[in-house]
């Protein structure tokens, strides 16, 4: 689990709250028709941008996302250099009993135990490595437009409950619901965008990064191990991806 995307969601969320009830009720902050047009309103509308297969993945991907956490690059290049290690004293076929809850790398490795020419395997898995930055990419963007389409569903929103409230200005008992849907929507689309939707679309660009940086490490890992290259070398090849100062991976 991403502890710190589940801590700033949270704080969030309590920090608006504890505003709330420092100056009066929850209650006040509560209205049905605002909820129904915004959310239910971002919710309709992101099925005329996207296809219904591609609303719910991305929804599914943002609870991956808070739940799943990434393996840090340096766990990759030391299972790397401890395969190279195997394959340089035992050959390329004592892979066969190496097993990785990472699908890429068993797919990499068995690759390799079958004997795949290194261009094409490299070929393959790099083909792979695209089609899942373009996967990334498009639920990258469905939360980015849930961003804009948050203050705009609220501007609707506004808009509609001014149209109330002037349409009942002789009925001050109808003035102060309208006002509501007015400034409540308003808020609604605003804390949808700036507290959840955007966020998760920065985030979840980084994971994107993060796990492309991955598969791009276990690509040079492999080929490198299928080449035959001693595994010090490779492992200072592959530390390359690493920022100076993470690159002290002992051994």
């Amino acid at each position: 689990m991403d502890i710190a995307t589940v801590i700033g969601l949270i704080l969030a969320w309590a920090l608006v709250i504890w505003a709330i009830l420092m100056g009066g009720k929850l209650s006040l902050f509560v209205d049905v028709p605002s909820i129904v047009i915004v959310f239910g309103g971002v919710f309709a509308v992101s099925f005329v941008r996207h296809r219904m297969g591609e609303v719910f993945a991305s929804i599914g991907v943002l609870m991956k996302a808070i739940l799943v956490k990434q393996a840090p690059p340096e766990d990759v290049i030391t299972q790397l250099v401890d395969m190279a290690n195997i394959a340089r004293k035992d050959g390329i076929l004592a892979l066969e009993r190496v097993k990785s809850d990472d699908t890429f790398l068993q797919t990499a490795v068995n690759h390799c135990v079958d004997g795949a020419d290194p261009e094409f395997l490299q070929s393959v898995l790099e083909k792979e490595l695209e089609y899942l930055g373009e996967r990334h990419k498009r639920n990258i963007e469905f939360w980015s437009g849930v961003g804009e389409l948050g203050p705009a569903m609220g501007m609707i929103g506004t808009l509609i409950g001014l149209v109330q409230m002037l349409a009942s200005m002789d009925d001050p008992a109808a003035i102060g619901p309208a006002m509501a849907v007015a400034i409540l929507t308003t808020l609604y689309g605003a804390l949808l965008a700036n507290i959840v939707a955007l966020p998760m679309a920065y985030k979840l660009g980084n994971y994107s990064k993060d796990e492309q940086l991955n598969r791009q490490i276990i690509i040079d890992g492999i080929i490198g191990i299928q080449k035959g290259v001693n595994p010090r070398m490779l492992q200072e090849a592959l530390k390359a991806a690493l920022p100076p100062k993470r690159r002290d991976l002992g051994g």
